[in-house]
């Protein structure tokens, strides 16, 4: 029976085709770490700092922005892919002499793919992306979308972000590049950004209803890259030509990293926001900890807010640790592609992060300062698109379409290096540009091209 194996698995080949260094000596930063370091410098991953995680433009300094939850959810990631790995090599004789920094090498894939996870979504949090395919499936889009094929025009009307993130790790947009490499990271950290390894259309009955099939992981744009990166690490197919495969073992653990982080931590926010009641949610989140009755703590908390930050950190270390055992127990079957379940699912406290979850949803997703600028985003978004397209394929536009153009990197427009884009390639690209924009960038421009407010000193 075919699986996949650790070795290669952990390709530290550069995307698309950098050979590795031909030297025996040890870099002081390995393949993996500056995998990190290259997100960490993008300037794609720096605008996460004013991106929507839960509350959109938020006005207090504690509530988490994409970029404070993807750093967190680096960390948990490294703790994550560290702790399994170790768990694996003290099973397995045999693969600790083979790779003996297996933990080192995991812990560094999970945290560089972690921090990389969010780097494709819109503003506006998740509403961005309904926003987006919001606006694709309205009729004011339809005229653009004449001649594309079905899996495009899908793509499209079901933006994700996850698909984005990935062109963004792939692609290299200055206009006077030839190369695709994107940000020129590694096969292993590709492979475990990827948490759903499908396109956005597959042939019918080949869905198996796996977690890695819940949404898709690349445009049609570069489904060909994708298979390159599988073909590259070993990936096992479900249909390889329409570049549908069985997830990289590591991106369980970031999509693990993820669903802790989310799911307390946002939760965390709605505590602190007065949008949860701290009598209700800290209860909550300590019956997690599994204390046994009558247990003393060390410290006497005289803010409720003081024991909410410790009971988390807690309750954070004490599910890493069980779900890098629930990993290790399933990766033989991993592996095999016989295993395609949440990690989480299996974790003693289901039950109360469900609960938690609920919480969150009636208490803090559907708050109204959270719903009221979502419902903002969807104008917003949409304007945007909708003023971009119609410059670019609308021939009788006119003077206002080439200063609509003029606002717009070229980069993002067919030009230099992508001239010869397809119509399907130019709509990508212009919605790349309205995707990558922070909540504040897409507000302020949108209100500058409808003439309600011009720029600050005009």
């Amino acid at each position: 029976m075919p699986e996949m194996t650790w070795p290669r698995l952990l390709s530290q080949r550069r995307f698309p085709d950098q050979q590795l260094p031909l030297t025996s000596a040890a870099p002081v930063r390995g393949a993996f770490v500056q995998d990190y370091d290259r997100v960490v410098f993008s300037s794609a991953f720096r605008r996460l700092q004013r991106k929507t995680q839960v509350m959109p433009l938020p006005e207090t300094d504690f509530v988490h922005t994409r970029l404070t939850h993807s750093l967190e959810t680096a960390v948990v990631g490294r703790s994550l892919g560290r702790l399994a790995a170790r768990h694996l090599l003290e099973a397995d004789g045999a693969l600790a002499a083979q790779l003996p920094n297996l933990d080192q090498d995991c812990g560094d894939i999970v945290a560089a793919a972690c921090l990389a996870h969010d780097i494709g979504n819109p503003p506006f949090g998740h509403s961005g992306e309904d926003a987006i395919s919001s606006y694709f499936a309205s009729a004011a889009a339809a005229p653009y979308l004449a001649g594309l094929s079905a899996a495009e025009v899908d793509d499209l009307q079901n933006f994700e972000g996850n698909a984005a993130g990935f062109r963004i790790l792939t692609h290299t947009y200055a206009a006077h590049s030839t190369g695709t490499a994107g940000l020129g990271l590694t096969y292993a950290t590709l492979g475990a950004f990827t948490k759903y390894p499908k396109p956005s259309v597959v042939v019918a009955g080949a869905l198996l209803g796996g977690a890695s099939e819940k949404k898709y992981g690349h445009f049609q744009a570069e489904n060909a890259r994708f298979r390159h990166v599988a073909a590259e690490l070993g990936l096992l197919p479900k249909d390889a030509a329409a570049g549908f495969y069985h997830r990289h073992p590591l991106a369980f653990l970031v999509e693990a990293a993820d669903d802790l982080c989310y799911r307390i931590i946002d939760f965390e926010d709605g505590l602190k926001l007065g949008l949860i009641a701290p009598e209700t949610g800290l209860p909550l989140l300590k019956a997690m900890l599994g204390d046994p009755a009558g247990r003393v703590g060390s410290v006497q908390w005289h803010d409720w807010r003081e024991e909410l930050g410790y009971v988390r950190a807690r309750l954070i270390g004490k599910l890493v640790g069980e779900v890098a055992t629930i990993f290790a127990r399933h990766a033989p079957a991993i592996l095999r592609g016989d295993y395609d379940q949440p990690l989480i699912k299996e974790l003693g406290c289901w039950p109360d992060l469900q609960q938690v979850q609920r919480l969150s949803v009636a208490r803090l997703y559907r708050s109204r300062p959270v719903l009221e600028i979502e419902a903002a985003g969807f104008e917003v978004l949409g304007g945007l698109l909708d003023a971009f397209l119609a410059a670019t394929f609308d021939a009788a536009a006119g003077h206002r379409a080439r200063k609509l153009l003029d606002l717009v990197p070229d980069q993002f427009r067919a030009v230099g290096h992508q001239a010869g884009a397809s119509a399907y390639e130019k709509i990508l690209l212009l919605t790349d540009y309205v995707a990558g924009m922070t909540d504040q960038n897409a507000l302020s421009l949108y209100k500058t091209i409808k003439g309600i407010e011009l720029p600050k000193g005009f």
